[in-house]
């Protein structure tokens, strides 16, 4: 068995560490792309490498701080005051929603106000049971464990999950064969916080353990301005309230990508002004970054161009429009529809995706008359 300190800081992004690709989407069928080059895009809500070296630094440390999620924060600051009062662990947290929301950030701060240690890790990370044993017995009384994309979790790992959560025990098997033997250790009370993006995939008996369980929902824009604002001030960012709005209107409801988008519009504000983000910097910055007003990114657009200009609006099946566009099925379909689908953009058939009268209106197409209905006989009464 593996000592503690070895995988106690397995941390986000551990899972290199032990040789596992770092991706959500390990053994789905893609499309091959070896010849095709892809640029980075800027409002991928997934992390990527150049977050690290100011998340830390922007994310809040007390439920004061954390902005937006008012009914979630509420519900969090009552459970934290009555398990101190009583002495006792938080209960169980799963917080589930679209990445970038501050699931992480929600869960340290958890942490914080409760004034224990936080033990972070992610679920494929915890390749074997003697991993998550050994992440276990180094808790101490009321500490938390986070543990990210939770619904990653082997099953041989949940077995030894379902007791730890339920009676703070766990089973531990010595030995093989005939001399096998099988030992019971008790546990520190503590509390086991789960985030995941895909809550669906969580096993029935897991998701039943957990006592709380949060839906974390995209920002507004209000919310997303005060971020940007807030995150500016921190980094010593000149930012006047109209830039910071501009940036929160185009970050599609995520503070990551809003952050993310202020670092890219400050490179413009040095380069082309005063260093200052005014609203009309930011425009000219998110204009050449290619995201327009609603947040969509050439991605976006080359999609539903391609739905309506070359399948004259659909249906059109994923795999046959990820061809068509040079693009992984994969990304369409965990990044782009979704977006797409709360803006009343895109609508997914049995036969495939539809653009909506919206999306043509958007991208400045006329939309398409609709079939006069066929003649029955019957008298109407329709105007």
């Amino acid at each position: 068995m593996p000592p503690a300190e070895n995988i106690e800081i397995c941390l986000r992004y551990g899972t290199l560490q032990f040789g596992i690709p770092n991706s959500r989407y390990k053994g789905e069928k893609m499309i091959q792309t070896e010849e095709m080059e892809f640029a980075p895009r800027v409002i991928v809500p997934e992390n990527i490498p150049e977050d690290g070296d100011i998340e830390v630094t922007l994310r809040p440390q007390t439920l004061h701080d954390y902005i937006g999620q008012e009914k979630v924060k509420e519900k969090i600051a009552i459970y934290i005051e009555a398990a101190k009062r009583r002495g006792e662990p938080l209960d169980h947290v799963l917080l589930y929603g679209p990445p970038g929301l501050g699931k992480t950030t929600l869960s340290a701060i958890i942490a914080h106000e409760l004034g224990v240690n936080l033990r972070v890790t992610t679920g494929p990370a915890i390749e074997k049971p003697g991993d998550l044993v050994s992440l276990l017995t180094s808790l101490n009384d009321n500490d938390v464990l986070f543990i990210d994309e939770i619904h990653r979790l082997s099953r041989a790992v949940e077995e030894i999950l379902y007791p730890a959560l339920e009676d703070r025990v766990i089973d531990i098997i010595i030995g093989k064969g005939p001399s096998a033997r099988s030992i019971r250790m008790d546990l520190k009370p503590f509390t086991l916080i789960g985030a995941t993006t895909r809550a669906g995939q969580l096993s029935a008996p897991l998701r039943d353990r957990f006592g709380v369980i949060e839906r974390l929902e995209l920002y507004s824009k209000d919310n997303l301005t005060d971020i940007v604002r807030r995150s500016a001030m921190i980094l010593g960012i000149p930012c006047e309230t109209d830039g910071a709005a501009e940036i929160a209107g185009r970050a599609r409801g995520t503070p990551r990508i809003a952050n993310r988008l202020l670092k890219r519009v400050r490179d413009f504000a040095d380069v082309m002004g005063n260093g200052q983000i005014t609203q009309e910097i930011a425009s000219i910055a998110l204009s050449r970054l290619e995201i327009d007003a609603l947040g969509l990114d050439s991605l976006d657009r080359r999609m539903l161009d391609m739905i309506i200009k070359g399948y004259g609006g659909g249906p059109v099946g994923l795999e046959t429009l990820a061809s068509a566009i040079g693009e992984e099925s994969v990304t369409l379909e965990d990044v782009c529809e979704p977006f797409l689908m709360q803006l009343g953009f895109l609508g997914r058939t049995p036969r495939g995706r539809c653009a909506t009268k919206l999306a043509y209106e958007h991208l400045g197409y006329a939309p398409p008359e609709q079939a006069a209905p066929p003649d029955t006989g019957q008298l109407s009464f329709n105007a």
